[in-house]
C-alpha cells in the first residue's frame, strides 16, 4: 500500500510538473468518463473484452471508485474535466442526464454533461438538459449506432447549435468501425448546422485527415486529443506525421482529451505523447488549457483562471 501510494504521488508530480513548466493553472480534460457505477461496470466490460476485436487488450489503468477517481484528477491538477454519459438504447437519455445533473451538483469542478438519442422526446430531452445548467454534451454514434442525421435529432443539433453547447461526438470509426460512423455522416449534420461546436473525439480516429479537413470547412468544429499519438494508439491507427502542420494550423481548435479513466496506459503518457510531437509549448499551452478554457469560460472551475 505504501508503494502504491508513493507511486501515484510520483505520478502526480509529474503531471504537475508538466504543466507547471508550460506556465499553466492546470488542465483541462474534456474527455473523461464518469457515470452511474451500473453503466460504468458495463462498460468497465466491454473493454476487458476488446481484445478479440482489436487483436490487442485494453486493460483500464485507474479502475477505482468514483472519489479515488475523483482525487487522482485533481491530484494530477485537472481544474475542469467532464462526465461523459451516453446511451446505447432509447428510454436511457433522461436517466442518464438526471444523474449527470446531480453528478455536476456534487462536483463543481466536472462540466454539467448531458446526452441524447434518436427517439421520439429527444428535443425536450435536450431542452430540458440546457434549461437545468448542461454545459456539454456527448454523443457517440458508435456505440449508439445511430444516423446522426436521424430526423428526430434535427431539432437536437438545431438547439445545440443555437445555444452554441459544445458536444464531443465519437464519430470517427475507431477502435472498430460502425453503421454511422466516419466522417460521411457527422458531415450531412454540420452541413445543416454549420454554426455546430462539434467536438470530433479521438481527432477522428482513423480518419484523421478528413475530420480535420472538417475543421478546414466549419470554424466551430474542435478536435480532442484523447489517446491519439500513444504508443497504444499508435500500434492500431497511427497519426501521419504529414498531417502534424494542420494540427499546428488549428492551434485554437484542438482540446485536451484523455478518456480517463479507461485507458490501458498512465494518464502522463497521453501528455508526453502531445509534448514528443514538436509543435511547440503554445500550442501545448493552448491544446491542454487556453482553448478549453475559452469554450467553457462560465464554468465556475474556470472563472477565475
Amino acid at each position: 500500500m505504501v508503494n502504491e501510494a508513493n507511486g501515484q504521488s510520483e505520478e502526480a508530480d509529474a503531471i504537475r510538473e508538466f504543466w507547471r513548466g508550460l506556465g499553466l493553472p492546470g488542465l483541462i480534460d474534456v474527455h473523461t468518463h464518469f457515470m452511474p457505477q451500473r453503466v460504468l461496470d458495463k462498460v468497465w466490460a466491454y473493454f476487458d473484452a476488446v481484445g478479440p476485436m482489436t487483436g490487442v487488450a485494453w486493460p483500464i489503468t485507474y479502475r477505482d471508485a468514483e472519489d479515488e477517481r475523483l482525487q487522482r484528477l485533481r491530484a494530477f491538477g485537472v481544474r475542469a474535466f467532464t462526465a461523459m454519459i451516453y446511451p446505447h438504447k432509447p428510454g436511457m437519455a433522461a436517466w442518464l442526464n438526471a444523474w449527470g445533473a446531480d453528478f455536476a451538483a456534487r462536483t463543481p469542478d466536472c462540466l454539467h454533461t448531458a446526452t441524447f438519442f434518436p427517439e421520439p422526446g429527444a428535443a425536450d430531452v435536450v431542452r430540458g438538459a440546457l434549461e437545468s445548467g448542461a454545459q456539454v454534451f456527448k454523443a457517440h454514434l458508435q456505440v449508439g449506432a445511430y444516423d446522426p442525421a436521424d430526423p428526430q435529432l434535427d431539432d437536437v443539433w438545431g438547439l445545440l447549435a443555437e445555444s452554441g453547447t459544445p458536444v464531443v461526438t465519437h464519430c470517427g470509426s475507431g477502435p472498430v468501425p460502425g453503421k454511422h460512423t466516419g466522417p460521411g455522416p457527422i458531415s450531412a449534420v454540420l452541413a445543416r448546422h454549420p454554426r455546430l461546436r462539434l467536438i470530433v473525439a479521438h481527432l477522428g480516429t482513423p480518419e484523421y485527415a478528413e475530420f480535420l479537413g472538417l475543421a478546414d470547412r466549419y470554424p466551430h468544429v474542435h478536435l480532442d486529443t484523447t489517446m491519439v499519438f500513444t504508443d497504444f494508439t499508435e500500434t492500431l491507427a497511427p497519426f501521419p506525421r504529414d498531417l502534424l502542420p494542420r494540427l499546428k494550423h488549428h492551434e485554437d481548435r484542438i482540446l485536451l482529451g484523455t478518456d480517463f479513466p479507461n485507458i490501458p496506459y498512465p494518464y502522463l503518457h497521453a501528455l508526453e505523447s502531445l509534448a514528443h510531437l514538436g509543435l511547440g509549448d503554445d500550442w501545448l499551452r493552448a491544446v491542454c488549457f487556453g482553448n478549453a478554457a475559452r469554450l467553457f469560460a462560465d464554468a465556475p472551475a474556470l472563472r477565475a483562471a
